[in-house]
């Protein structure tokens, strides 16, 4: 028997909206799970942040911030330095200091300071010593100047060589005993005395290049026995002082010396003489006679005018060479020296000047 399609049995179907209460649920209990297993983990870095927290906050309290007034007067009072090391060991960086690098050690902060004050000494300052009891002679440095200094803080001493060089000096220093070399170039002496040099044997060249010099006393040089060069161009010098005997060379070239400023026979006795350098002056004639050993002679830019036959030979002894003077400078003069062949027909070498 056939049934129509209206009798068939009904089929239960759930409605729809069921399904996401369904899924809610399932979604809660997940969340529930993974709130307890979070609250089961470990809880240790919170309870150590509590504990520094309190490990903070104890100290703070130690503390009386109210009246915290810092000062060199309380700095002991406010900060227990009593355990200072204990708190900090450096045992560890000792091995690491090394001797001499540690500052001189200073009074601690902490140390409570008393309220009684001690009287405090000025201290005492040694008097000057006046100047008439400074000692005399040439002592470590040189003899005392006029400055108040010793010669060798004014100018540079080296070994026995003593240099004043362009120091503005008016006058020769006392120099040391010992003094060898003595160079005062470039200054403002305008004389030497006869006791500049007194006393100083061992006094052996004199330099004096380049200052005012316009008089020299007669026994300014003449007394020094070990003077060898005796060098004094470019100063304001109109005659010749005597010189010792063992002089080897004397340069007064561009000064203002006449013919009537040199004594005659001033270079006759000069047996060890080699070098007269007098150019540059206002010398009429040749100063002669000049000494055998003679080596060079410059006397160019001058007035000379004429020679005589014997300037530099022996107009008697036609046979006689002078060799040792080699040098002679007689150019920049107001003379022909082709008209005096007999002046010097002695000499190894022509002097240079004016042949025409």
């Amino acid at each position: 028997m056939m049934l129509c399609p209206s009798m068939r049995a009904p089929v239960a179907v759930s409605p729809p909206s069921s399904r996401p209460r369904m899924q809610t649920a399932a979604l809660v209990s997940v969340m529930t799970a993974l709130t307890l297993a979070l609250a089961a983990l470990p809880k240790e870095d919170g309870s150590m942040k509590k504990e520094k927290l309190k490990t903070d906050s104890a100290v703070y309290e130690s503390l009386d911030l109210d009246n915290y007034d810092l000062n060199l007067d309380n700095y002991g009072e406010v900060i227990d330095l009593s355990n200072y090391e204990e708190i900090y060991d450096y045992g560890g960086l000792a091995s690491k200091i090394e001797v001499g690098t540690l500052a001189p050690p200073t009074k601690s902060l902490a140390e409570p300071q008393s309220t009684t004050s001690l009287p405090t000494e000025t201290p005492q300052k040694n008097p000057p010593t006046p100047t008439a009891a400074r000692p005399k002679g040439p002592g470590l440095f040189g003899s005392i100047t006029d400055q108040g200094l010793p010669t060798c803080l004014v100018c540079v001493c080296i070994s026995t060589s003593v240099y004043c060089d362009d120091t503005d000096l008016e006058h020769i220093l006392p120099l040391p005993l010992e003094t060898t070399y003595f160079y005062a170039r470039f200054n403002r002496i305008s004389r030497i005395e006869a006791n500049d040099f007194i006393g100083l044997t061992k006094l052996q060249r004199i330099d004096l290049t380049s200052n005012s010099i316009s008089w020299v006393d007669e026994d300014s040089f003449r007394l020094l026995p070990s003077l060898q060069e005796l060098i004094l161009p470019e100063n304001k010098l109109t005659s010749l002082p005597e010189l010792p005997g063992g002089i080897v060379q004397l340069d007064a070239r561009l000064n203002m010396i006449q013919s009537a400023g040199i004594r005659p026979e001033a270079f006759e006795d000069l047996k060890k003489l080699q070098f007269l350098h007098l150019s540059d002056n206002k010398l009429d004639y040749i100063p002669v006679p000049l000494p055998e050993g003679l080596r060079s002679l410059h006397l160019q830019n001058n007035n000379i005018q004429t020679l005589h036959r014997d300037t530099f030979c022996d107009s008697r002894d036609h046979s006689h060479i002078r060799r040792a003077l080699e040098d002679i400078r007689l150019d920049g003069n107001p003379i022909n020296l082709s008209l005096f062949p007999d002046a010097y027909f002695c000499l190894p070498r022509l002097p240079t000047g004016r042949f025409y």
